[in-house]
C-alpha cells in the first residue's frame, strides 16, 4: 500500500529539516512525500531542495495559498497514495516504525481510517514531553462527549476524501475538527485505534498562541459541532475538560 504524507510549509526553516529526516527515517519505504509551500521567503525551499536531490519520492509545490487548510487540500488532490496522512512542518513521527505500524493496522483490518496517540513536546527540546493525547477505541457516541482523535495521527484511505470532501477553509483554526466530525459520525466508515504514539507535536500552534485565537477556536468548535449535529455548548466544555488529563 502506498502512503502519501503531506506537509504544509510557510517560512519553516527552523523545523522543516527535522520533519523531513523523520519521514526519511521510516522503515516503511512506499511513501510519497508531498510538500505544499506558501512561497517561503526564508531558507525553507533551499533545505527542501537539498533533500529532494537525493530522494525522488519528495515532491514540492510552492505557490501562494489561502492558509493551512487550503494547503492541505492541495496536498490531498496531488496525493496518489492508497492512504493519506499529514505531518506538519513543526512535527515529527514518534519513531521509525510509525508509518509501518499504521499500514499494518490497515492491512489487518477493513478500516477506512486509523489513528493513534500524540505527544505534545517542548518547542526547543522534542524529547521533553509536556502532554500526552491518548486515544481510545472509537464509538460515535464519544463525539457528543467532546472526544476526538488527535488529527495529526489520523490516516485515511484516499476514498474517504473523494467521497466526503475536503477541509472547509471558512474555518481558520478548526477545519480539522469539522472534517473529523463529518467523517466520524458516518456509520458507513470504520475506524481503528492503534494504541501507540504516532506523532510528536511541538507546542506553540495557532490554536493557543493568543487569547484571541483561543476564543476564535472555541467559537469555530461550537460552529462545527452544531453544523454536524453532534452536540452543542456542553460538548465544547467537555472537549476542553478532557485536555486536562493530558498533562498527567
Amino acid at each position: 500500500m502506498k502512503v502519501s504524507i503531506i506537509t504544509a510549509t510557510n517560512n519553516s526553516e527552523k523545523t522543516i529539516e527535522d520533519c523531513i529526516k523523520s519521514i526519511l527515517a521510516q522503515v516503511y519505504l512506499n511513501i510519497e512525500f508531498i510538500i505544499i509551500d506558501n512561497n517561503s521567503s526564508d531558507s525553507t525551499l533551499n533545505i527542501i531542495d537539498r533533500y529532494k536531490l537525493k530522494n525522488k519520492n519528495i515532491q514540492i509545490i510552492s505557490e501562494l495559498d489561502n492558509g493551512l487548510y487550503d494547503a492541505l487540500n492541495k496536498g490531498v488532490k496531488y496525493a496518489s497514495g492508497d492512504i493519506i496522512g499529514f505531518l506538519h512542518s513543526d512535527d515529527l513521527f514518534y519513531d521509525c516504525y510509525s508509518v509501518f505500524d499504521i499500514v499494518g493496522c490497515f492491512k489487518d483490518n477493513k478500516y477506512d481510517g486509523v489513528y493513534g496517540d500524540l505527544q505534545y513536546v517542548k518547542k526547543g527540546d522534542t524529547d521533553k514531553v509536556i502532554r500526552l493525547w491518548k486515544g481510545c477505541k472509537f464509538h460515535p457516541k464519544l463525539l457528543k462527549r467532546g472526544w476526538m482523535p488527535a488529527h495529526p495521527t489520523l490516516f485515511l484511505k484516499k476514498h474517504v476524501y473523494k467521497k466526503y470532501g475536503e477541509f472547509d477553509t471558512s474555518y481558520k483554526i478548526s477545519a480539522d475538527y469539522d472534517f473529523m466530525l463529518r467523517i466520524l459520525k458516518n456509520k458507513a466508515l470504520k475506524f481503528g485505534y492503534l494504541p501507540k504514539c504516532i506523532t510528536r507535536m511541538r507546542l506553540g500552534g495557532a490554536s493557543n498562541k493568543s487569547i484571541k485565537n483561543i476564543i476564535q477556536k472555541t467559537l469555530e468548535d461550537y460552529r462545527a459541532v452544531r453544523s454536524n449535529n453532534v452536540g452543542g455548548g456542553f460538548t465544547i466544555l467537555l472537549k476542553n475538560i478532557l485536555k486536562i488529563k493530558q498533562f498527567f
